[in-house]
């Protein structure tokens, strides 16, 4: 039967439907429910397309330039690569959620004095990725570069090991020595 006019049609999927669920997840401290949620949506799009959180970046798309890294459950993700609808319940934080207020994070801070945000695209991700490589090497967890048989605890971060830790986040400016420095300072 065809509509009439200025009557907006039937959505194609409904609340009811297979492809869709209601999801709850916190983000930078603020709880979200969302009614109905896309299946194939991704963790990137529902940040920056519906809660309007555009500081995680859109770089490629296929998980390869870390640009849309974000943190949930304190790990560090490709936001592109995650579908939204496996966050049921998670904390997911983005650059958004670094600052306290007006306070920058130490690593906001060492990266502004280290030049390491050069046009800044890839700064949000960067952030993100950094924040992730302090928790991992501080809960003792290997890179590829950890020596083999270290005692277990805290591993420490040469310039090595944050270059390797950082190694899926690309930067087109080639800021990365200063990435390395203002990572170094805040690891001490």
């Amino acid at each position: 039967m065809p509509q009439p006019e200025n009557t907006p049609a039937e959505p194609r999927f409904s609340a009811e439907s297979p492809h869709h669920s209601d999801l709850t997840l916190r983000v930078n401290g603020t709880l979200y429910d969302v009614p109905a949620l896309d299946h194939r949506t991704a963790l990137i799009d529902l940040l920056r397309e519906h809660f309007g959180l555009t500081g995680t970046k859109k770089g490629c798309d296929h998980g390869q330039c870390g640009a849309c890294t974000v943190l949930v459950g304190g790990r560090r993700v490709n936001s592109c690569l995650v579908l939204a609808v496996t966050c049921q319940d998670a904390e997911v934080t983005t650059v958004e959620g670094l600052a306290d207020g007006e306070r920058l994070h130490p690593l906001q801070e060492a990266f502004l004095a280290h030049d390491a945000y050069q046009c800044g695209y890839c700064t949000p991700g960067q952030l993100c990725s950094a924040l992730g490589l302090l928790a991992e090497a501080e809960a003792g967890h290997p890179s590829l570069v950890t020596p083999p048989g270290r005692p277990p605890g805290p591993v420490p971060l040469d310039d090595a090991e944050i270059r390797e830790r950082l190694s899926g986040n690309l930067c087109r400016c080639g800021a990365y020595p200063h990435l390395v420095r203002a990572v170094a300072e805040v690891a001490r």
